[in-house]
């Protein structure tokens, strides 16, 4: 579909972050360039946009210095309003699709990564939703904003039968779960640990639950989310802040353990405990700090193992997508108007979040 290249009636403003104290509530809402619009870029009119950890880790240069002014935001959904000659996928005018936390790898048919459906693990180009820089120097701008531009290759389409505020969540969240779990073979047969019940965690209870494991054990610190877990599909529920006992409990007892948590105060040790005989123990969450220590036979003597998994790539979003629209999947959301973008980030940042904030754009919905 050609479009003719005269500069569209719409201005791209979104939530800037404009220093480390952005993170405080103190982001502000204005005008900014997006990248220049290429052949296989669309334009979506933003509706919805979750927010992440990852929100709050990059306003306040938590991973490293942030490149400001930055606009975060990497779960979105809304409508297609432009579409170069060139868009992949089939997209077109006025449909509702999504774009998660990534929106460019190298794409080269030589790179083993970008050929096999892992562009998530790009070693040439991982190019974020946001805080980041595209080819030719542009800057990637998230979707806490009226609108986002970029590469048609990263946009899938949503389900009809998924609402676009309960997707929203699943674009990050969602996949950053639901990828590991198929990859490490959940399934029936099979006990699951989900250690951290936030955003992340509430989709890995989900997931594993939709995948028919036999366990689900949700793993908080406190009992205060216990109930919710049991509703969430988990079949067990552990506090380690409840006595010393849960690791020998619950020792050799999980196949798989996902670790969302983004805190480096972890107790490894006793987490690795808990794995059987091959078990793997994925981090999915990304503290600023180093991981704690642990020793080596808390792998060797078991033939343990311990990973890591980031993100998924368009096409494992759009089988999980699928697969949740099959499964009756929806996301435990609280949806807030974008105009309180700040008090998201803040209430998030307190703990407040059941299970994940997404902000809705008054002016398009």
């Amino acid at each position: 579909m050609a479009h003719d290249h005269h500069e569209p009636d719409y201005k791209f403003r979104g939530w800037m972050g404009l220093d480390e104290s952005s993170v405080d509530g103190n982001m502000v809402f204005q005008e900014y360039e997006p990248k220049p619009l290429e052949e296989s870029d669309v334009d979506i009119k933003v509706t919805h946009c979750g927010v992440c950890g990852s929100d709050v880790h990059t306003l306040r240069s938590g991973w490293g210095p942030t490149l400001y002014p930055c606009v975060t935001g990497h779960e979105i959904v809304g409508i297609v309003v432009r579409a170069g000659s060139k868009v992949e996928g089939g997209l077109k005018l006025g449909d509702r699709v999504g774009v998660g936390a990534q929106s460019m790898s190298c794409l080269q048919p030589d790179c083993e990564q970008c050929s096999n459906n892992m562009e998530c693990y790009c070693q040439n180009a991982m190019i974020p939703t946001y805080n980041s820089i595209y080819p030719g120097g542009a800057k990637s701008y998230g979707g806490f904003a009226d609108y986002w531009r970029g590469p048609s290759h990263f946009v899938v389409k949503i389900p009809d039968a998924i609402p676009s505020d309960v997707a929203a969540p699943m674009l990050c969240a969602g996949i950053a779960t639901f990828s590991p779990l198929k990859k490490y073979g959940a399934g029936p047969g099979k006990t699951v640990g989900i250690i951290g019940l936030g955003g992340l965690g509430h989709f890995g209870i989900m997931g594993a639950k939709a995948l028919e494991c036999d366990k689900v054990v949700a793993i908080s610190r406190s009992s205060a989310k216990k109930e919710d877990a049991l509703k969430l599909g988990a079949t067990d529920f552990v506090a380690t802040a409840d006595g010393a006992d849960w690791a020998k409990t619950w020792s050799n007892t999980l196949d798989l353990i996902l670790c969302t948590v983004s805190s480096a105060n972890l107790p490894l040790t006793q987490y690795l405990q808990l794995l059987r005989v091959n078990g793997q123990f994925i981090q999915l969450g990304s503290p600023d700090e180093s991981l704690p220590s642990f020793n080596a036979f808390a792998l060797t003597a078991k033939g343990a193992k311990m990973g890591g998994s980031s993100i998924g790539s368009p096409s494992e979003i759009r089988e999980m997508l699928d697969f949740f629209a099959r499964k009756g999947v929806r996301t435990w959301n609280t949806n807030l108007p974008m105009q309180q973008a700040n008090k998201a980030i803040l209430d998030l940042e307190a703990g407040k979040a059941r299970y994940r904030y997404v902000l809705v754009n008054e002016n398009h919905v």
